[in-house]
């Protein structure tokens, strides 16, 4: 008996001391995450909240079961983001602006009460010059793009995965309609601006919630597991455009994204009104094309293709109607 006591004691501690090893590895820094800034067209490298983190929940095993077992689900999401809506998170307001050098004076002057209050902080009106041309598709938001062109005939980013449309919208009728058509993904980093606008102008369907998990959308993440799109929770709905067709436009959740709100009203959406906001965290807008209907922008199909992202503004030029 003491001797089985004594063997499941040496297990335990071999069992531990393997996790603590295994906490440590890989040892080796995440790549950099290189994007194009179109106002300068320079090559510039991201700065990323948290990366040294990211990379060891999505490349480190004890990492992915951190992840699986907390990380990804709502409460953990829910639970930091009513700490970012507490007077206390103020504090990390001013910090935050100086680390990634946000340019206050595009905002509405105003005292934040928390750190959430700061992050949906609302534009200046005039603060982003909207393309008001009939024919132009602008961009929803300020972040990073990438585009394709055509999704039935091309590979979706990373790892030979194509874009899975049947389970990114749960409804084999609409995949069916946008299975070759076009899609432009804006990613939005915790540093940018986190209202999301209309791209085009035109009637709005009722909008359609998909729950799902809280995967991280930086690309850090998305270099593991491209799926985490068909997995995130997101809300979508669609806008029937005069020049562009049926465009479908889609807000992706992501960890520490309390929740996506929607402020439009009716249904109407007026290209650059705003249509909702994220809280707390990273996240992404996907946009849908048929077949036939845009031109999206040589530059970002060309940064695509060289695996680079393209940082926009909302508002900016992003395609013209075919």
């Amino acid at each position: 008996m003491i001797g089985i006591h004594t063997d499941k004691k040496r297990f335990i501690l071999a069992l531990i001391i393997l996790l603590v090893l295994l906490a440590f590895y890989p040892f080796q820094k995440p790549q950099p995450i290189r994007y194009v800034d179109r106002a300068t067209a320079q090559i510039k490298t991201e700065q990323v909240e948290a990366g040294g983190w990211l990379f060891w929940l999505y490349n480190n095993p004890v990492g992915e079961l951190s992840l699986q077992a907390v990380v990804k689900r709502k409460f953990a999401s829910e639970w930091y983001g009513k700490r970012m809506d507490k007077p206390a998170s103020a504090s990390k307001i001013e910090p935050f602006i100086r680390k990634y050098h946000i340019n206050m004076s595009d905002f509405q002057k105003k005292k934040y009460t928390s750190f959430n209050d700061f992050f949906i902080r609302k534009l200046k009106p005039g603060a982003r010059k909207i393309d008001t041309n009939k024919n132009v598709v602008i961009s929803p938001g300020d972040g990073k793009i990438q585009a394709w062109k055509g999704i039935e005939y091309q590979y979706f980013i990373v790892k030979g995965y194509r874009m899975n449309l049947h389970d990114f919208l749960r409804n084999d009728s609409l995949a069916r309609v946008y299975a070759d058509g076009s899609l432009i993904l804006l990613r939005l980093s915790p540093a940018d601006y986190h209202r999301f606008h209309f791209p085009v102008s035109g009637k709005l369907s009722p909008v359609v919630k998909i729950k799902g998990e809280y995967y991280s959308v930086n690309p850090i993440a998305l270099r593991q597991d491209i799926r985490i799109f068909c997995e995130n929770k997101r809300e979508y709905q669609i806008i029937d455009s005069k020049k562009f067709g049926n465009v479908l436009m889609s807000e992706i959740g992501a960890t520490f994204v309390g929740s996506i709100i929607q402020t439009h009203r009716g249904d109407t959406a007026i290209k650059g009104g705003e249509a909702g906001y994220f809280k707390f965290g990273g996240s992404s807008i996907i946009l849908l094309f048929r077949k036939g209907k845009i031109n999206i922008d040589a530059d970002l199909l060309r940064n695509t293709r060289n695996h680079l992202e393209t940082q926009v503004r909302m508002g900016e030029h992003i395609g013209t109607a075919k």
